[in-house]
């Protein structure tokens, strides 16, 4: 059997760059021998995408141990350089890639200033480009020093884009680039969804950083904007605590 998606969005191409992301994941996944699945992809076009069906359960806490040494596994993956060739989408709006070589200049221009120049209303807009113009320089340095490496990442991972069955995790809906691993790390906590033999196990093959605290909100902020140029007002404060954070520096 298998599982039918139509394109809901507005982009002829976003199921395309979906399958694009799938089979990068699928790819570093089977040549490093990571207990991760990726969706067989049956057929794909501009209007819908036929992935192989995951008969999906709930997870047990050895499903989240594994899912968190497994993904520790594929972030320990050293890759050298940010971004990616490729614009993708993160959920239904378009996220900006390109090929960087420093993780900090990349996150800062292609994930917060992105987001920040969508926004429609003109007052958080400029504000939010002030803010992120005056700290740009010390943001960016501190990412550098605190990233140990790039990783590949999903970008987008939150409980729903991961699903179980008796036998493998899943993985699903990739918004796929190279980037600080703790950007991972830091959209599970946005949502929850991951109890704590996922985050031990984790930490058991590749411990969070010490500054992940604030890396988190910094990481977090980017997906909040997100969600505030695609949902309103509902995400204004928490995008407004994550600025105050990055003006704190």
């Amino acid at each position: 059997m298998s599982f039918i998606k139509h394109n809901a969005s507005r982009f002829k191409d976003q199921l395309l760059k979906e399958v694009a992301g799938l089979e990068l994941l699928r790819g570093v996944i089977e040549s490093n021998d990571i207990k991760l699945r990726v969706p067989r992809v049956i057929n794909v076009s501009e209007h819908q995408l036929e992935l192989e069906r995951v008969n999906a359960i709930s997870p047990n806490s050895e499903m989240m141990a594994t899912f968190g040494k497994e993904l520790a596994k594929l972030h320990s993956i050293p890759l050298k350089r940010a971004g990616l060739e490729e614009d993708n989408y993160i959920g239904l709006n378009p996220q900006q890639n390109d090929l960087y070589q420093d993780w900090g200049s990349f996150f800062y221009d292609k994930r917060l200033m992105a987001q920040a120049e969508m926004i429609a209303a003109l007052r958080v807009r400029n504000n939010f480009i002030d803010i992120l113009s005056d700290k740009k320089d010390c943001l960016i340095n501190w990412l550098n020093q605190h990233s140990q490496h790039m990783s590949l990442v999903h970008g987008d991972l939150w409980s729903g884009n991961v699903m179980f069955d008796e036998q493998s995790v899943w993985l699903i809906d990739p918004a796929v680039y190279f980037g600080d691993r703790e950007v991972d790390l830091a959209m599970i906590e946005m949502f929850g969804g991951f109890n704590h033999n996922f985050y031990d196990s984790y930490d058991d093959v590749l411990p969070r950083s010490e500054e992940y605290d604030t890396k988190k909100v910094i990481y977090n902020l980017y997906h909040y904007l997100n969600h505030y140029n695609l949902f309103g007002e509902g995400y204004l404060s928490a995008c407004q605590r994550g600025m105050a954070v990055v003006n704190s520096f």
